[in-house]
């Protein structure tokens, strides 16, 4: 048996504890071999040595959390339970990564998954950064979060954030209204992001002063983009001439995450994305950073992960059964052939 007195300083213990103890009873459903007391600014565990050291470890890690300002809700906990806090980062010696910035009403916004951090770090090494993924892993949300913290501490002097008007399914002609609500619902997912992040009132002023710019990827065409944090969103769906174009639109001084999720690629049938053509040639490049996220980075509704994974394994699946498929065809046609050059001998 083992006894430990862990004293809680620095803050408001209900932060920690939360309404009615309901976090330190989380902690006892997944601990139940361990005596977990709490009074005050003091909390007594008592049990298996192994087992309570462990509660003492995930207990000082809500501590840093909440001296982070980091909200403790239910997802949170369940990773800190697991052992997989997406707050920690192994590379950076299992600290907490630093706020990218406070977005409305003073919400930390940070990475949430280690990618996400790596996505971070790429940014501050490199000034062209491709982040590719799925759906729902945070890469669109964080670098407007991190093209935002550069306009605030003047690195910058605008943000442009572009994405191609590609029809996913449906067709942009139909849509009512002039082009710019025709175009609009594409750049929807920017503007949610930013919304998030800054007050309405700043972000009107920063959209009507053009310091901040959301417009589809065929409006970049024939200009130098000098002094500004860039984000080209759905670059799946560039064609290898658009992100040319695109790529070669950069001034001196200007920084540039291009994300793009593989596995919707809404460009008619066999065109090669031009995503897929810019990562291969530019991946040798000084100063160009890469970075792949996957079903482990999703931030969205848990079933989101489970639906990436499932779709990954039938795509997987497919292209076994085709490789096969080929296989036998060539197999067939050559056992074919083969009598034919025999009689030509």
């Amino acid at each position: 048996m083992s006894e430990i007195n862990l004293s809680i300083t620095g803050i408001d213990p209900i932060d920690l504890y939360g309404q009615r103890n309901s976090r330190l009873n989380i902690l006892k459903e997944a601990f139940p071999d361990v005596s977990i007391t709490s009074r005050g600014s003091t909390i007594r565990l008592s049990g298996d040595k192994k087992e309570t050291q462990k509660v003492k470890a995930k207990l000082e890690t809500m501590v840093r959390l909440v001296k982070q300002k980091q909200e403790l809700n239910k997802d949170v906990m369940a990773d800190i339970i697991n052992g997989t806090n997406p707050f920690l980062d192994e590379s950076n010696n299992g600290h907490i990564g630093t706020t990218i910035l406070h977005g409305r009403n003073g919400k930390p916004i940070k990475a949430r998954t280690k990618n996400q951090k790596r996505l971070i770090d790429l940014s501050e090494h490199n000034d062209v950064v491709f982040a590719i993924g799925p759906a729902g892993t945070g890469k669109t949300y964080t670098a407007v979060a991190l093209a935002i913290r550069a306009l605030k501490n003047r690195l910058v002097k605008k943000i442009i954030l572009t994405r191609p008007a590609v029809e996913a399914g449906e067709s942009l002609g139909f849509l009512p209204g002039d082009l710019k609500e025709k175009i609009d619902p594409y750049l929807r997912p920017l503007y949610d992001a930013l919304e998030d992040m800054l007050p309405a009132e700043k972000l009107e002023h920063f959209m009507s002063t053009r310091v901040i710019e959301v417009a589809p990827l065929a409006y970049m065409r024939g200009r130098t983009l000098d002094q500004a944090f860039i984000i080209l969103d759905e670059a799946q769906n560039t064609t290898s001439s658009q992100i040319k174009m695109f790529l070669t639109r950069l001034g001196p001084s200007a920084k540039c995450i291009i994300t793009g999720d593989l596995s919707q690629i809404d460009l008619p049938t066999r065109q090669r994305s031009g995503l897929h053509t810019a990562i291969d040639i530019l991946k040798p490049i000084p100063g160009i950073g890469t970075l792949f996220l996957d079903a482990n980075d999703v931030v969205r509704h848990r079933l989101v992960k489970d639906i990436i994974i499932a779709y990954e394994r039938h795509s997987n699946e497919w292209k076994k059964a085709k490789e096969e498929k080929e296989k036998a065809y060539k197999a067939k046609q050559n056992a074919i052939e083969q009598p034919i050059k025999t009689e030509e001998e």
